[in-house]
């Protein structure tokens, strides 16, 4: 018999539910994104799948009424959790006027909204640590009770905005989790190539904060390392490093070809690692998701991207003097 795990961890049967229709989302959005790429009608796609039970496990772990979050372009399901709806998220892809992000003006994946405290990202990779490490430092001198959590992948974690924002964090003991998304690929470099430590998380030391590596494939484990990291720093114990291991099922892009340096073998591990149906056995082992239940997950989120992507196609685009908006300084008439 299957145990139950996530009663153990303080989630409900309602909470993991929820959780796999998260997944299950982005999952659907991602592929929609990739066959409106293919089919000329977005110019780009960086993709989530594989990393989905990794997002939601963490974002399920947050509070979603005052944590900021500073996501990396993979992030789908997280930004979904705080609040972006399919329909904005179709609309950056198409870059329409109303993307929330940037009124379509960066590429997809620059996530950024406030009113769901979603940070806006930069294109150079791990810009985003030291952005959330900042937040959290003016959080701390307002006095405010708020987590701020940042995602980067492997690759990046071996750029300076890394090594800066971390030290940082450990120096003056900031509420900040740094989650690492470990898919085992930067663009085209394996692991070997990347780092010689046996684990990201052996970094967190030289930091001084607590690290751990966790299973990214399984949304409970993710979520139980978060709350103990979101945990900790809402007591005032500092920053967290947590690595999370998984999958990456697709290219790097929608203008990459993985085939020209990951073996057959190495595309069939990942897709035997497919975190949307394992923890859907989970759930079906324990009676949680029975038939009726995925098929209307199955049905309503179709529904929902079909809707999505015909107000997306047919939104306007911005207009062509919209282009210097929010470059300079806008003076006010007199």
């Amino acid at each position: 018999m299957t145990e139950n795990r996530h009663a153990v961890s303080g989630l409900s049967d309602e909470d993991v539910l929820n959780m796999y229709r998260t997944m299950l989302l982005a999952r659907r959005i991602d592929e929609r994104m990739w066959l409106l790429n293919r089919a000329g009608k977005i110019p780009f796609v960086i993709s989530c799948q594989g990393q989905e039970a990794t997002q939601v496990g963490a974002a399920f772990a947050l509070d979603q009424k005052k944590d900021y979050i500073a996501p990396y372009y993979r992030d789908l399901a997280v930004v979904l959790h705080f609040g972006m709806t399919t329909k904005e998220l179709m609309l950056s892809a198409f870059a329409k006027a109303e993307d929330p992000n940037s009124g379509g003006k960066q590429m997809p994946g620059h996530f950024g909204q406030k009113k769901n405290r979603i940070i806006t990202g930069s294109s150079p990779v791990t810009t985003q640590v030291p952005h959330a490490v900042g937040v959290a430092l003016a959080g701390k001198m307002q006095k405010k009770d708020f987590v701020t959590f940042v995602t980067l992948g492997e690759g990046s974690s071996n750029q300076g905005d890394f090594h800066e924002g971390a030290n940082f964090a450990g120096v003056h003991k900031l509420p900040v989790i740094i989650m690492i998304e470990n898919n085992r690929y930067a663009i085209s470099v394996p692991l070997k190539k990347q780092f010689a430590c046996e684990k990201l998380s052996d970094r967190a030391a030289g930091y001084g904060m607590p690290g751990v590596t966790v299973n990214g494939d399984d949304p409970i484990e993710v979520y139980k390392a978060v709350k103990e990291a979101a945990d900790r720093a809402r007591e005032g114990k500092g920053p967290s490093l947590i690595e999370t291991v998984c999958y990456r099922l697709t290219a790097h892009s929608s203008d990459d070809d993985q085939r020209q340096y990951r073996s057959e073998e190495d595309l069939a591990e990942g897709r035997a690692h497919d975190p949307v149906k394992s923890f859907a056995n989970y759930l079906k082992e324990l009676n949680i998701l029975t038939p009726e239940i995925e098929e209307k997950f199955q049905n309503d989120i179709m529904a929902e991207i079909d809707e999505a992507t015909e107000y997306a196609e047919q939104a306007p685009y911005a207009a062509p003097e919209h282009a210097l908006k929010y470059v300079y300084a806008e003076q006010e008439e007199l």
